[in-house]
């Protein structure tokens, strides 16, 4: 069972929904490539890491953290994607910085946080207006919504709920 946490509890996909398909630039281990999320959905679960901004500290600590705990997710067939509204060259260099990843970084920048906004996380108001909030979606294999939560722009996401879901599926 999915939490959430969040201003806006009615905003995006509930559990049991269809998720959003999205396709992104995105980089794979530093190399850029298209992210289609339809395209990933039979192959394994994915857990959407929506986060704010790159270069901020929190968003920093969380992505090298998921890094760190990402054979955990890989275990329970499943692979975290993180999104943000920054550019993807923005994010390369960011990535540089904070890597190297194993999983993929996207960019919802153009249009500008149209993806955050099919998911209901996308900031309109300071701080931070034009980004998007720091939530978490499972998508479960037939592309539905197995879990989600709306974090705080302090808290960075525990990926522990969603591994407790990924157990599940």
């Amino acid at each position: 069972m999915g939490g959430v946490l969040s201003a806006h509890p009615v905003a995006g996909p509930q559990l049991g929904d269809l998720a959003p398909d999205f396709d992104l630039p995105a980089l794979f281990a530093g190399v850029k490539k298209r992210f289609r999320l339809s395209e990933q959905n039979a192959k394994k679960t994915l857990v959407l890491a929506f986060y704010p901004l790159n270069w901020d500290p929190v968003s920093a600590n969380q992505i090298v953290k998921y890094q760190v705990e990402r054979e955990k997710v890989a275990l329970r067939g499943a692979e975290v994607v993180g999104i943000s509204v920054d550019s993807i060259m923005n994010t390369t260099a960011w990535e540089r910085e904070i890597g190297p990843l194993d999983f993929p970084l996207c960019s919802d920048f153009w249009p500008h946080g149209e993806v955050s906004r099919k998911y209901g996380v996308f900031r309109e108001q300071e701080p931070y207006a034009g980004a998007s909030e720091r939530g978490i979606f499972v998508v479960d294999r037939n592309g539905r919504i197995a879990f989600r939560k709306i974090y705080t722009l302090e808290q960075a996401p525990e990926l522990d709920e969603a591994l407790e879901t990924l157990g599940r599926l």
